[in-house]
């Protein structure tokens, strides 16, 4: 099934140079911490955290998003967190390429693969790891330091392991995410 066109409005996003369409009603904190690989999209009302991020010198990169990834409206970024020997602190969140996560999804795992996609209000819990080619469904929570591997399809809360991808879903995905920033237009 062929992606229908979605126009927005011209003014409300911001376009980077390397093709990032930014909404203007997101929250983005933190802005130097973050880095997009290009043409991402960011819809209205996400909101990313990178202010939160270790005292001290070290690590500037908190959220690190990939090529051809899309942010639903509502959905929330922000990096895991830890207690450990009395000091609290954040880790750093990688996101890969050609990730989907859905509106009204919070996400605080410490790494999200490629060719991934999160379905609508969903919870992803601390220093979880999702693999490559992978699908969560919608409303599924998965549990903090949960494991999700390579071409597996998880639901339910908390999310357990329900069937197997394709070894094609790489290209499927790829292509989605492709054709869907290709048909997310500005109307003037």
């Amino acid at each position: 099934m062929e992606p229908p066109i979605v126009y927005y409005p011209r003014s409300e996003y911001i376009e980077t140079d390397t093709g990032n369409k930014v909404s203007r009603k997101s929250v983005i904190c933190g802005s130097q911490n973050i880095i997009l690989g290009g043409k991402t999209i960011i819809q209205t009302d996400c909101v990313i955290r990178g202010d939160l991020r270790r005292t001290g010198g070290g690590h500037a990169v908190v959220v690190a998003i990939g090529r051809y990834c899309l942010l639903a409206r509502g959905s929330i970024i922000r990096p895991p967190y830890k207690t450990y020997k009395g000091i609290f602190s954040y880790y750093p969140m990688k996101i890969g390429d050609h990730v989907t996560i859905g509106e009204g999804s919070i996400v605080e795992a410490a790494t999200i693969g490629s060719f991934v996609h999160i379905g609508k209000n969903c919870v992803i819990g601390r220093f979880a790891i999702i693999k490559d080619c992978c699908r969560i469904e919608d409303n599924t929570v998965i549990p903090p330091n949960t494991v999700v591997p390579s071409f597996s399809i998880y639901e339910g809360s908390p999310g357990v392991f329900v069937d197997e991808l394709p070894e094609c879903v790489q290209d499927l995905y790829e292509s989605r995410t492709k054709d869907y920033y290709a048909k997310f237009q500005p109307k003037d």
